[in-house]
């Protein structure tokens, strides 16, 4: 038998949750949020081993990240719970590259605007 913490009757509670969620109803997201949270912290926590020793970002946060992605989505329609899974580190690793991406261009002048050296000695 697989070692797991659930029994059959929570995974099944889990899908059914999954595929009757709907945008606004807070109870029933509630719960998912509740059910699933353990889970995608597991799957945060090893993006997160990927990344460098000093980064900003914890697990909580990418987790966070993730429901606030997911509470922004016009339609959520969730097959099963590995499919919900894979979806979540799908969009975890777009956030850390999103992430990443914004703080080598703030390393290297961001936002400032750029001045073509020619167009200054003209002018």
């Amino acid at each position: 038998m697989a070692a797991s913490d659930e029994g059959p009757s929570q995974v099944g509670e889990i899908t059914l949750l999954l595929q009757r969620s709907k945008r606004g109803d807070a109870e029933r997201n509630a719960k998912l949020v509740s059910a699933m949270y353990p889970e995608l912290k597991r799957i945060a926590e090893f993006r997160m081993r990927h990344e460098r020793k000093d980064h900003t970002l914890q697990p909580t946060a990418l987790v966070n990240e993730f429901f606030l992605e997911l509470a922004k989505s016009e339609e959520m329609s969730w097959r099963t719970r590995a499919h919900f899974l894979a979806v979540a580190s799908r969009a975890m690793r777009r956030y850390l590259i999103d992430h990443a991406r914004a703080r080598s261009a703030e390393k290297r002048g961001g936002a400032r605007v750029k001045l073509e050296l020619d167009t200054l000695a003209r002018g």
